[in-house]
């Protein structure tokens, strides 16, 4: 009971500190004692003197080693032969997250002096708050919030511009990532599109940001790239195919797409060996679009029997029964299946485990959601690259995660490796 007791006392009492924290603390009272610290703000102005005096010792130190002599050190100077010496000071204002403070910079006669600690072209040592900024308007956060949040937080006023330049240093990473060699072979590809609103040329018209995610031989996903375009169409996927390729992929396995009129055709000129599957659950969607909420469950638990048969032969015998009934009062169902069939059946041939994957696009479709989610607060973007940049920002956030391969993998590689023999890395 004592034990128990003494244990809950010093658990109250807080974590004993160390002999070094302790000394610091003592230090640190002293320099508020002398610095007359009485509220927040003089802590804020300690802090900022305290920087610029860092900064400064610092950069005297680079100078020194530069010169290859201390400022006093005449000795070292002339046994070094150097020419070159101190010339004064230049006064630099720089924005952190305390404030503005004012350093002196020190200069060289030769003009030699390359500061590393703080470059000449830097007028900020707010790389935090620039981090935080990119991180919230990578979640979704409008600029009004953001600067809100940045007020709160810092005591800083920034203005939606600010956060726009911010964030635009983003966009030549952007632009490489989506340029990047990829692998020379995907296991499975997976191709949708997803739409927004952008502003253009004075009008707010609808464009389709194009989307592949791939899965390697390791069984691990990631995002091939994301392509704004006009809307939806077999010619714009042919050129996102045609970019893959010209990015070192060699070879697609297997391609799950929806079933856009002339998918296929740009899928076979670009990757002839490709095997395409159709989304099933996007064929279900047309199928059940207008059918009457009386006869919907009955239908679709026939349909049920087609999409879930055991091998081929069973799903074109459930796909005939399903006509027979339904024929007569909905018969572009069973006419969409057939004419779609190649398509819609490439995954009867493979395993179970195989099937699973490849059959809907829901890896896609559920990367599809995230996006939606982070850009929900943007109705209209007011150009292409805004767009762009906020999904590249919102993908890195959500593919952080991606980091293991996939659990079943184990099952799915050597069903691959037969079915795709001499074509998939041993």
């Amino acid at each position: 009971v004592y034990n128990k007791s003494k244990r809950m006392e010093e658990k109250e009492m807080g974590r004993k500190r160390t002999p070094g924290e302790e000394a610091r603390r003592e230090l640190i009272r002293e320099l508020l004692s002398n610095a007359n610290v009485t509220g927040m703000e003089d802590i804020q102005r300690l802090f900022r003197e305290t920087i610029a005096e860092f900064l400064e010792g610092s950069l005297d130190a680079e100078l020194d080693e530069t010169l290859g002599y201390g400022r006093y050190d005449h000795t070292a100077r002339t046994e070094s032969g150097t020419t070159n010496s101190r010339n004064g000071h230049s006064r630099k204002t720089l924005k952190t997250s305390a404030g503005k403070i004012d350093v002196n910079i020190p200069r060289d006669r030769n003009g030699e002096f390359e500061p590393r600690i703080l470059p000449k072209n830097q007028t900020s040592i707010s790389t935090t708050i620039e981090s935080k900024i990119v991180s919230m308007y990578a979640k979704g956060m409008t600029t009004s919030d953001i600067q809100a949040h940045i007020k709160d937080i810092y005591g800083m006023d920034i203005s939606d511009t600010t956060v726009s330049r911010i964030t635009d240093k983003i966009l030549p990473e952007a632009r490489e990532w989506q340029q990047r060699p990829l692998e020379s072979v995907y296991a499975v590809v997976f191709m949708d599109a997803i739409y927004y609103h952008v502003r253009s040329e004075g009008q707010i018209v609808k464009k389709a940001v194009y989307i592949a995610i791939g899965v390697n031989p390791e069984g691990r996903k990631s995002v091939l790239g994301m392509w704004v375009g006009e809307n939806e169409s077999a010619k714009f996927w042919a050129s996102v195919l045609n970019n893959l390729k010209n990015r070192k992929v060699e070879d697609i396995l297997i391609a799950c797409t929806n079933n856009l009129t002339g998918f296929s055709e740009a899928i076979a000129a670009v990757f002839p060996k490709t095997d395409i599957q159709n989304c099933i659950i996007h064929q279900l969607r047309n199928s059940s679009k207008y059918v009457s909420y009386k006869d919907i469950k009955a239908l679709m638990a026939d349909l049920k029997q087609v999409y879930q048969a055991v091998d081929e032969q069973s799903a074109l015998a459930a796909l005939d029964d399903f006509a027979e009934i339904w024929d007569k009062k909905y018969p572009k169902i069973s006419k969409s299946w057939r004419e779609n069939w190649a398509n819609l059946s490439t995954y009867f041939k493979f395993p179970e485990e195989l099937r699973r994957l490849i059959y809907t696009t829901n890896a896609i479709e559920g990367f599809n959601r995230q996006l939606r989610k982070v850009t929900k607060s943007k109705p209209v973007f007011p150009t292409d690259d805004s767009l762009f940049k906020m999904l590249y920002l919102a993908m890195l956030d959500i593919t952080k995660k991606w980091t293991c391969r996939r659990q079943d993998w184990a099952q799915i590689y050597p069903q691959l490796a037969l079915y795709y023999s001499g074509r998939i890395p041993e």
